[in-house]
């Protein structure tokens, strides 16, 4: 498992990616500065330029609040700030390890994404 930060501003959010072919992939994209949009009040999404190796990934998955994934369709990064229905596209990268208060209620949300140390 991988331990990654997001940075927006003065907050660190510390997240866990997790040991899978597409957690891994994203990690070595990082480090990432992305701006984060609302997508429906029940995500923030970014686009990542490119789909991240899908091998062994379920057909769909079922996020909760504080998941990192990626909407494969799209390329986009989504990371969860409700819970939402199972959705076919969707891959687990990871998790937040604690609150992501910071994401909640903003648009266009400036975010360093970085290994942590």
């Amino acid at each position: 498992m991988i331990r990654i930060e997001f940075i927006i501003g003065d907050t660190v959010l510390p997240a866990m990616l997790d040991d899978t072919p597409a957690a891994r992939d994203f990690a070595r994209l990082l480090p990432l500065d992305l701006t984060l949009s609302d997508y429906h009040g029940t995500e923030m999404v970014a686009d990542l330029g490119r789909k991240l190796d899908t091998t062994g990934a379920p057909a769909s998955y079922k996020p909760k609040t504080g998941d990192i994934t990626q909407y494969s369709p799209w390329s986009n990064l989504a990371i969860f700030t409700k819970p939402f229905a199972d959705s076919r596209g969707l891959i687990r990268l990871g998790a937040f390890d604690g609150p992501i208060d910071a994401l909640n209620g903003s648009d266009n949300v400036e975010v360093r994404i970085e290994r942590a140390d």
